[in-house]
């Protein structure tokens, strides 16, 4: 019998447990850097969703699919730590519990398992907690460097929702710059927000580990950093009073996550360089539209799922050739 299974078809030196175990290792330096700003809530945090999350799949697949369990695979380990990232270190347990079961119950086991599943499982959890629990997913509590002596500042808002408050308000960005973190907080990871976001030096470092590992191409990365530094660098050039600048938007809030660790998810990723390019393409500019005129401050999570519904579209558009074909060859009856 000739079994198909699901996407992704790899086929050479890797295999998944390799491949998602590579990215977990990518993604030590930013678990580091959480757990240095935000203490023992970032262990707790993480430890749930990952624990949630392969017990989750376990669960499922015994009891409900009736198949053999996968959980040493990885993808549920990847899953748990990337929702982990994705929200705030003090969000309450059970919350965090329940978007471990969204993200694999729904996003992931629903559509049969990994190389099923259509949404990226850890952005799908972080958006299903942010419309049902709004005021906790977005009371981001402050890094340690910040709040050290002074105890009684524990949460406030994220540079992005800042810059958007301030700016609705009717302040300028000259106004602003006081009160949003330096350039080089935003490198190393002195700002609000979730979990794994906050530092773009540990993102990017595994960034590079993961494109050295050649366990993803530069294409998808390229294409959403470049393409919102392009489109914000238009709106800045034009007003920067109103608009913050190309750097701004490059290391605040979850652009690095999202374009590094999410986007490039090749289960819900487009298949060919091309594809990806229009893809990564597609998640900067719905990125800066969300950020410079929609209501939430941050549309990274939005945008890659959004992106994520069109790739059996760009899949079908950017083809490979049939190996063995000549089309310069016309073959007659």
């Amino acid at each position: 019998m000739f079994t198909v299974s699901g996407s992704p078809h790899v086929h050479g030196e890797y295999s998944t447990p390799k491949i998602m175990y590579g990215v977990v290792i990518a993604m030590v330096p930013a678990i580091l850097v959480s757990i240095w700003f935000f203490g023992i809530d970032a262990v707790r945090v993480l430890v749930l969703a990952v624990a949630a999350s392969i017990f989750f799949e376990w669960v499922i697949q015994k009891y409900l699919m009736k198949e053999t369990s996968t959980i040493a695979d990885g993808s549920a380990l990847v899953t748990g730590i990337l929702l982990a990232f994705n929200v705030p270190s003090n969000l309450p347990s059970w919350m965090v519990i329940i978007g471990a079961l969204v993200a694999i119950g729904m996003a992931k086991m629903s559509f049969g398992g990994l190389g099923k599943n259509v949404f990226n499982p850890a952005l799908v959890a972080r958006v299903f907690l942010l419309i049902s629990f709004p005021v906790q997913m977005t009371s981001w509590p402050k890094p340690r460097a910040i709040t050290e002596g002074l105890a009684d500042v524990i949460t406030g808002p994220t540079p992005l929702g800042i810059v958007k408050e301030g700016l609705s308000a009717g302040k300028t960005m000259s106004e602003l710059t006081p009160e949003i973190p330096t350039y080089l907080q935003d490198m190393t990871g002195q700002m609000g927000g979730s979990m794994g976001e906050v530092s773009a030096i540990a993102l990017i470092l595994g960034g590079i580990y993961m494109l050295w590992k050649k366990i993803i191409t530069w294409h998808i990365p390229v294409a959403v950093l470049g393409t919102t530094a392009l489109f914000t660098g238009i709106l800045w050039g034009f007003n920067p009073e109103s608009y913050a600048d190309p750097a701004f938007h490059l290391l605040t809030g979850g652009l690095m996550l999202g374009a590094i660790f999410m986007a490039t998810d090749m289960v819900t990723s487009p298949m060919t360089h091309g594809g990806q390019l229009l893809f990564g393409v597609g998640v900067g500019i719905l990125t800066v539209l969300i950020r410079v005129w929609g209501a939430y401050p941050e549309g990274v999570s939005f945008a890659i799922l959004l992106m994520n519904a069109v790739v059996p579209l760009i899949n079908r558009g950017f083809k490979p050739k049939r190996f063995g074909t000549n089309p310069g060859i016309e073959i007659k009856a």
